[in-house]
């Protein structure tokens, strides 16, 4: 219970979040969610149904559990959608805690308008919103979406579905030390080890949908997942040695018998 994720007013004990995109039936969403041990899963508002009751509800394979719904604005391309967006699904469901994406390139990269991010930050903290923000691995970006309201940023490893792992280590410490809120790697994890990797580099959680859901074997990488994004927060905080160029005994010398 020492360490916990604070997004906002929202507390949670694991730091991996989950996407529901890509899988091929609800249950398997909902096994694979429960595998990973997450407390969060999002959802593209506008590809997966939350909010009508008359027709199947991902909400509903859920209602037995502490899982909490993470609203995202997949499929938005300005800030006006993605405002728009936000409040009919506030009123539809009641939920304020949302994932903020704001894509600039829909043909091939996927990688968001940070620009019109930040216009969609700015009015949607202001309404009340408790705003994770999708954004590039940019620290100055990182600042500017704090200081807009985001109760956390979410700064790309790799283009969206990628697989490629993180692309750029030194820019998720440099946001790191740029905002006082977490920073969730979002987007381009491939495998367990690539969530480790992120979490040993100091980030606070991380998200991931494609590497579990389209994985061979989606149950059994979700929990994989969940132990590498506990294995990597625990090593980085237990302190890595400092990179040498040379080698060091393991053993002392001093005071050798022969």
């Amino acid at each position: 219970m020492s360490d916990i994720l604070k997004i906002g007013k929202y507390e949670f004990t694991s730091r991996l979040i989950v996407g529901s995109g890509k899988y091929p039936d609800f249950q398997t969403t909902r096994d694979a969610t429960l595998a990973s041990g997450s407390e969060m899963i999002t959802v593209a508002v506008r590809r997966v149904n939350i909010t009508n009751p008359d027709e199947e509800n991902l909400m509903d394979y859920f209602k037995d559990t502490d899982v909490k719904f993470l609203p995202n604005s997949a499929g938005c391309t300005t800030a006006e959608e993605a405002i728009t967006l936000f409040r009919l699904t506030r009123e539809a469901t009641g939920i304020d805690l949302i994932k903020l994406e704001v894509i600039g390139d829909t043909a091939k990269t996927l990688y968001p308008d940070v620009i019109e991010t930040i216009k969609a930050c700015e009015v949607l903290a202001k309404e009340g919103f408790t705003i994770m923000a999708y954004t590039n691995d940019d620290p100055i970006v990182a600042k500017r979406l704090e200081e807009a309201g985001a109760a956390a940023v979410m700064p790309l490893a790799a283009p969206i579905g990628s697989g490629l792992g993180i692309q750029n280590r030194f820019n998720v410490v440099f946001i790191k030390e740029a905002v006082n809120v977490p920073v969730i790697v979002d987007a381009g994890i491939g495998c367990a080890s690539d969530a480790a990797a992120a979490m040993e580099l100091g980030a606070d959680g991380v998200l991931t949908n494609t590497a579990i859901a389209q994985a061979e074997n989606p149950i059994a990488m979700a929990e994989a997942m969940k132990h590498a994004v506990i294995a990597g927060r625990m090593s980085y905080k237990a302190g890595r040695i400092p990179k040498r160029p040379f080698a060091t005994a393991s053993s002392p010398v001093d005071g050798m018998i022969f």
